[in-house]
């Protein structure tokens, strides 16, 4: 289920970020003031309930969880700058590339265990890429070689 929910919110979220009239900057300035709401209330149970890590830890602790913000911050404008230039078909293949990156890294450099059963997933799922990604060019060649009709 996990899966599911993430991967029809970040369409969701990928949607509506290219669809809205506002520049990625005022969006993102949006969505941190819409999830601020929830986070501060978060933080003050953790520091209720004596679970928080902001007051309890460390100096080094606590600038990693400051730097945390900016690090997350800007890939997520870049997408938005992104999402206004690309086409949500091209966006949504690109993001294939992270966690195969992360899929071989596990493979090949952690000896994670890789039996028949992830090679046919692995395989099916850059199939389809390959054919949705095929039949989207070859669509693209048609329209660019088509005469131009009244």
């Amino acid at each position: 289920w996990v899966s599911l929910a993430l991967a029809f919110s970040f369409a969701a979220y990928g949607f509506f970020r290219k669809t809205l009239p506002i520049g990625p900057s005022q969006g993102f300035l949006l969505e941190v003031l819409l999830l601020s709401v929830p986070a501060l209330c978060y933080i003050a149970y953790l520091i209720a309930t004596g679970k928080d890590h902001f007051i309890s830890s460390s100096a080094t602790d606590t600038a990693l969880l400051i730097g945390c913000g900016p690090i997350t911050a800007v890939p997520l404008l870049l997408f938005a700058f992104g999402a206004r230039l690309l086409r949500l078909s091209t966006i949504g293949i690109m993001q294939y590339i992270a966690p195969t990156m992360v899929f071989l890294i596990a493979v090949l450099i952690f000896d994670e265990p890789f039996g028949t059963i992830q090679a046919i997933a692995f395989a099916l799922i850059w199939t389809a890429l390959a054919m949705y990604s095929w039949s989207m060019f070859k669509g693209r060649e048609v329209r660019a070689t088509a005469p131009a009709t009244r």
